[in-house]
């Protein structure tokens, strides 16, 4: 069944911080039903969140502070995309701020993943980074952040921690892990 996009009769800003804004749409969808939703709207370009392999058998994890959570979360390294960036050279430059490589080969595993469509229009690129070599670069972290290499083969261990909770990483790691299987049947 084609569904029409439901018509926008009115938007509004309601709030606004750095970072984001939350607006208001009243929509009329094609049934004729009418609602009013409120939808927080990503300031900037975008982001991306980074797959680095450190070799064959591990991947690189960051434990950073979630102030969402009120812990320290580990996930994978991430941030925004800066303008006049791709998504590609963002990938490179959090990986190098964040775990302290640069990678040889960047490729995207998905289009844009979203994070709650309902009511966010945030969007991140997932990118795997191979062929890692040293290499810093001064990021915006408060703090150092501690990086841990993880085995592929106790992903299970990985899924099982209360610190690993975070859905973007976690849909990366089985982008991840799905592509390296293509990769190595071929």
């Amino acid at each position: 069944m084609s569904q029409r996009p439901p018509k926008v009769v009115a938007q509004q800003q309601m709030a606004q911080s750095r970072h984001f804004c939350i607006e208001q749409q009243q929509l009329i969808f094609s049934n004729g039903a009418e609602r009013t939703y409120e939808r927080l709207v990503t300031r900037g370009h975008g982001a991306v969140l980074v797959v680095p392999l450190l070799d064959d058998d591990h991947f690189l994890l960051i434990r950073e502070w979630g102030t969402g959570t009120g812990r320290y979360e580990l996930g994978f390294p991430k941030g925004k995309i800066d303008a006049g960036e791709t998504p590609l050279e963002a990938a490179l430059r959090e990986c190098m701020e964040e775990v302290g490589y640069a990678a040889q080969s960047l490729t995207p595993l998905h289009v844009p993943l979203t994070l709650a469509p309902a009511y966010m229009t945030h969007r991140i690129h997932v990118v795997l980074a191979d062929g890692l070599y040293p290499a810093s670069a001064e990021g915006d972290e408060p703090e150092p952040l501690e990086v841990i290499a993880w085995r592929w083969d106790n992903l299970d261990a990985l899924m099982m921690r209360d610190d690993f909770t975070e859905a973007r990483s976690i849909a990366a790691l089985w982008l991840a892990k799905r592509h390296l299987a293509s990769r190595s049947a071929t």
